[in-house]
């Protein structure tokens, strides 16, 4: 992707009807960027993380033909930043995490990040760094409002959206 014009994504909680619009970081994290890109429309049930403070995400199947590379590494991402993780089922084998049962297989974590004083530390694993793929440009604010009600009033029956803006 590197080289293209400007690529923008919709990130959106769905039942709350909030949307944000975030830039593609395509010359940072060009393989995932592409991957993220030619999946899209994707999304999920949401979660709100436990460990990593002010973040939602949805957890995928894998969807590239191969598993992008860590890249425009983190592991303290701010306001704003779209992360990518890869995880296999026995690194969300716990209960702890709250998922019911544990995962099988690779899982995509596609995240948001809405406020600061993030830290992606897991005590059961240690630190888990993530890719930046993209920045939130527009919307912010109302996302991160709509969060912070999904960490109070819970996620059932949200779900977290990812689309060409």
């Amino acid at each position: 992707m590197s080289g293209m014009a400007d690529r923008y994504v919709e990130v959106a909680l769905t039942r709350r009807g909030v949307r944000a619009t975030a830039l593609l970081l395509a010359d940072k994290a060009p393989v995932t960027c592409a991957a993220v890109w030619d999946a899209l429309p994707l999304g999920g049930d949401v979660y709100h993380a436990k460990y990593a403070r002010n973040e939602v995400y949805a957890l995928l199947p894998p969807f590239a033909p191969e598993e992008p590379p860590l890249e425009n590494p983190t592991v303290t991402p701010i306001p704003g930043d779209l992360c990518y993780f890869t995880f296999t089922g026995s690194d969300l084998g716990t209960s702890a995490y709250g998922y019911g049962t544990p995962r099988q297989g690779t899982v995509v974590d596609l995240a948001l990040f809405y406020e600061r004083n993030n830290l992606l530390l897991n005590g059961d694993v240690g630190w888990v760094p993530g890719t930046v793929w993209g920045q939130v440009v527009d919307g912010l604010d109302r996302l991160a409002e709509a969060c912070n009600d999904l960490w109070r009033t819970g996620a059932e029956g949200e779900t977290l959206h990812f689309r060409r803006a």
